[in-house]
């Protein structure tokens, strides 16, 4: 199956929510239902890098490495085949305007673009990963402190439901979706020490979010990242 893309995922942030169900049930593309992890349904506030991208294994000349920040919740697609578990992304946020234009015409997301940019530190045993957004005039930011080595996901875990979603399902329209194929390892995750999160919810997600603004997340983590492809096929359900 031929690759659309391909790129380098790195230093992945994932601060949760636990949300009312009845809040995703607009976004919630036909032929998939909510996700629950230990009876909760959740959304996440994602910040990672984008590096070294290619399409269909053509590098991308100065937009190939970007910052990504998206809101997303988790689903599953029950098949005679067994069941697919996959992630709904509200929004995506990138820097560049043509990056996301090509995202929104060939596979109708829901990307915009805005300023973003990074920041890592590492003192060789914790590092500081930070990635800011703009949006409304505003400079926002999700931020992590984390132990520098990384360590497998435990079976079973919160982090295994977070990071262990390998399909893409796209509302087309009402009764459209789309079903794309995510390549990658299962990530390590680092410990997080410490996190801060500022993030103008309603802006950047829609006002039935603004009250996550005034939310302490349920969990906050970190995972390395990896080598990611994505399948350029995809399947109408």
């Amino acid at each position: 199956m031929t690759n659309f893309l391909k790129a380098k995922w790195e230093n992945l942030i994932m601060a949760n929510y636990a949300v009312p169900p009845e809040i995703l049930a607009p976004y919630i593309p036909k032929g998939v239902e909510l996700d629950f992890y230990e009876g909760k349904t959740y959304v996440s506030l994602v910040g990672f890098l984008f590096k070294d991208t290619r399409i269909f294994n053509v590098p991308i000349p100065f937009y190939g490495t970007f910052e990504e920040v998206n809101l997303r919740f988790y689903v599953i697609r029950k098949t005679e085949n067994g069941e697919k578990r996959g992630v709904v992304f509200i929004n995506e946020t990138v820097p560049s305007k043509i990056v996301a234009a090509v995202a929104n015409y060939l596979y109708k997301e829901h990307y915009v673009s805005i300023p973003t940019h990074h920041d890592w530190k590492t003192d060789g045993k914790t590092k500081q990963i930070k990635f800011d957004w703009k949006i409304a005039g505003n400079w926002n930011s999700i931020y992590a402190e984390a132990k520098e080595a990384g360590i497998p996901m435990s079976t079973g875990s919160i982090e295994e439901f977070i990071f262990e979603h390998y399909y893409g399902y796209t509302k087309v329209d009402e009764e459209t979706t789309e079903e794309y194929n995510i390549q990658h390892a299962r990530w390590n995750v680092n410990e997080v020490i410490n996190y801060e999160i500022n993030c103008n919810f309603a802006a950047m997600y829609g006002d039935e979010f603004d009250f996550l603004k005034d939310r302490k997340p349920d969990s906050v983590m970190l995972a390395e990242g990896s080598s990611v492809a994505v399948k350029w096929k995809r399947t109408r359900i």
